[in-house]
This record gives C-alpha cells, structure tokens and sequence, in this order.
C-alpha cells in the first residue's frame, strides 16, 4: 500500500489573518503524515499593486498579470508569504523548506494561449518535476510551494495556487496516496457565501453542473472545484474543500466540501 501524503493549499482571508493563519500552522505541523503546503497570495499583492498605483484585473477569479504585476507577486508570494510561512513552520518544529516552481527546476510552466484573453505572465504547467519534490520528501522536509513557475527560458511566470496544487497531488499519486485539500476562510462550498449554515457536504459532477446552470457557484470557486475534478481524474484519492481553522475535522473526513466523481 503506498504511503499516504497530504497536498495542503492554504488560501483567502487566512493569509491575511495572522491569528486565522497561526492556528492553521499549529495544526498543519502536528499532522504526522507526510505533507506539502502550496499557498496563494492573499490580499498582500493586490494591496501592493494599489500603493504602487497599477491596475490589477481578474477574469474568472484568475489574475491577469503584466509585467510590473509579476514583479509585485514574485516579491511577495515568492518572497514574504513563502519565507514567512517556513519561519513560522521551523517555530512549530516542521522542518519546511520554501520553493517556487523555479527552485530545483519543480514546476515548469509556458505563458497561458487564450483565444480571446491576455492573461499576460501567467502561466499553465507543464511538468512537475516529481523526482526532486520526493527527495526532499524522503528526507521528511516539507516544502511550502509558492504560485510562481518559470519557463525554462528565464521567464518567471504567474500560476493559479489551486491549479499547482492539483498538479503537484497528480503527479505524485504516482508514488503516494494523496489527499489534496483546499482551506480557506469558509466551512466549506457554499450555497450562499453570507450563510455558513448553507454548505454543500458533497459536489460530484453533475450537481456541480446544476450549480453553475443556476448561477450559485460564485466566481472565485469555479477554478477550485475544476482543479479539484481534474486531480480526481488524474489518480488523487480524495479531495475536500474546507476551513482552514478545522483542518484536523478535515483530516478525520468529519468537515468540509467532498469533491467525488460520483455521488456516495
């Protein structure tokens, strides 16, 4: 039976809590299984961006990123929510270390083709370079991965935080069991994001085609529960969508979003 691994992306309001983010990290260390933490950026980059006076614009819930925004997200995803995140890890003694896709050559990506839509420097992976990620693995290091991937050619590129996580779950479901987990500031997916008593337990396909039909899915979590279809496909063994803060409830299987591929 192949050793069980947790892909953990951590996201939303949380990284912009610092009571929210430091109870996450308490729970995170304790989980005894091995485990990788890939984050987003929060609300530091947008702010940066409005300090610094340049637009920022999202199409879908993915950020449309210049060149002046991909020096904004390198510096602060790569830079203080990454190495922020390792200090507080090595504090909690979770021997992390902090990576972009760049590092070690682990993500490597190509600037997104859309047929109507300049996304700028983002950028859709290509490869995950797996034998790299277990080794460090296998030396019960944790990696805390950051959205920025490059394209072998020197260019650094802007990658979807849940999209990493998905790729990086897939491609290591090759040598472990993986469970991939989504937190952020909500219980779960919701029916309406103002209710916390209005979150969906389960989401297999054809539900989550209802959803969107009916317009109650909102924006943001659309490339999420996308992400979350393809991993399943893609050889991940479970995927759940929950609350950072009940991180160990989502662990026992007793909270969050289920994603499935089939109704239980």
């Amino acid at each position: 039976m192949a050793d069980k691994i947790y892909i953990i992306k951590i996201g939303g309001n949380i990284l912009d809590d610092e009571n929210k983010l430091l109870s996450f990290l308490d729970h995170f260390a304790k989980i005894r299984e091995r485990k990788i933490l890939v984050h987003g950026g929060g609300k530091l980059a947008t702010q940066m961006a409005e300090r610094l006076h340049i637009p920022q614009k999202l199409v879908e819930g993915r950020r449309i990123t210049d060149g002046e925004t991909l020096k904004i997200v390198t510096m602060v995803y790569g830079g203080w929510i990454n190495k922020n995140l390792v200090a507080h890890l090595q504090a909690r003694g979770c021997d992390a270390i902090g990576l972009c896709g760049a590092d070690g050559n682990i993500i490597r990506a190509h600037k997104r083709i859309h047929q109507t839509i300049d996304y700028g420097f983002a950028g859709d992976i290509d490869q995950i370079n797996t034998e790299r990620l277990k080794q460090w693995i296998d030396l019960s290091m944790v990696p805390v991965v950051s959205p920025i991937t490059h394209n072998g050619n020197g260019q650094l590129l802007n990658t979807n935080a849940d999209t990493v996580a998905y790729q990086v779950g897939r491609a290591l479901s090759a040598w472990y069991e993986v469970s991939l987990v989504y937190t952020f500031e909500k219980k779960g997916v919701m029916l309406d994001v103002n209710d916390d008593g209005s979150m969906i337990s389960e989401i297999w396909p054809a539900y989550y085609a209802q959803l969107k039909a009916e317009g109650r899915i909102y924006e943001g979590m659309i490339p999420k529960i996308d992400n979350a279809f393809a991993a399943l496909t893609g050889g991940v063994k479970e995927v759940i969508i929950g609350q950072a803060e009940q991180l160990p409830g989502i662990i026992a299987n007793r909270a969050g979003t289920k994603i499935t591929n089939e109704k239980s």
